[in-house]
């Protein structure tokens, strides 16, 4: 369940990795789109963070990292860093469920690494809000 796509000697093209999420197919190009356009990020696709993350979509703005995307059979995740302010921001406008991985985060300076996974089309609106609070200046 929720595959990646790890051969690391084979890079996917975008259309490959939409066509791999299945059922998100759809959600995972229109969020790649919506960061494109919106924030006008660059994007790379790469094979970061050693064997067990596999193929995502980096996006960048100028030298930001803004965040990674993952491939998944039926679903992918967004692999995001927020400081424990940007957090704190929006944090009781999220769902039980983003509010868990919020408070699971993986540690780092002043936040941490949030791994967001989205497997249909109501976890988009949380995505949207991490994504927003993580490119607000």
């Amino acid at each position: 369940m929720y595959e990646r796509m790890l051969d690391k000697l084979k890079e996917p093209s975008l259309n490959e990795m939409i066509k791999y999420c299945g059922i998100t197919g759809e959600l995972f190009e229109c969020l790649n789109q919506e960061i494109l356009f919106k924030y006008k990020t660059e994007f790379k696709i790469r094979f970061p963070y050693g064997n067990h993350y596999g193929w995502g979509i980096k996006h960048k703005s100028k030298n930001e990292h803004i965040c990674d995307i993952f491939a998944e059979k039926d679903a992918f995740t967004i692999m995001i860093r927020l400081t424990n302010k940007q957090i704190d921001k929006i944090y009781w406008e999220l769902s039980a469920y983003t509010q868990e991985i919020c408070d699971n985060k993986y540690p780092c300076g002043e936040g941490g690494w949030l791994k967001y996974r989205v497997v249909s089309n109501e976890y988009m609106e949380d995505a949207f809000k991490l994504l927003n609070t993580k490119l607000q200046k």
